[in-house]
């Protein structure tokens, strides 16, 4: 077996190959970016808890209000696009996008059971 340089210097973890073709887990409702400043929110809001319980109550609040907003609204996109990919499909011609539609309308419906 050869050497192979160039893998030998990806990091840990990383391959090539059919496996970096296959996703890790389901993907996420919201985009990072937004995640991260709702965290940032709370973050702020359990710190000043102890100063100011009160404004840090509506914060924590406010944070809340703004992840249930926005994934509401992930949802319901997501949703307009499931249904864009299956609803103008002749069932015999295009029986497998009909399957990957039931596939991901299980999975995020079952994520949200577990919520």
């Amino acid at each position: 077996m050869m050497y192979d340089q160039a893998r030998a210097q990806q990091p840990a973890g990383q391959t090539r190959g059919p496996v970096e073709r296959r996703s890790a887990g389901p993907e996420p409702l919201l985009p990072s970016s937004d995640r991260d400043k709702i965290v940032l929110r709370l973050g702020h809001a359990l710190n000043t808890f102890t100063d100011t319980p009160r404004k840090a109550l509506e914060a924590a609040e406010s944070a809340y209000d703004e992840a249930v907003a926005q994934l509401v609204n992930a949802l319901a996109e997501r949703r307009r696009v499931l249904r864009v990919g299956w609803e103008d499909q002749d069932l015999k011609t295009q029986s497998a996008e009909l399957q990957h539609a039931m596939r991901q309308y299980r999975e995020i419906t079952q994520r949200l059971l577990q919520l």
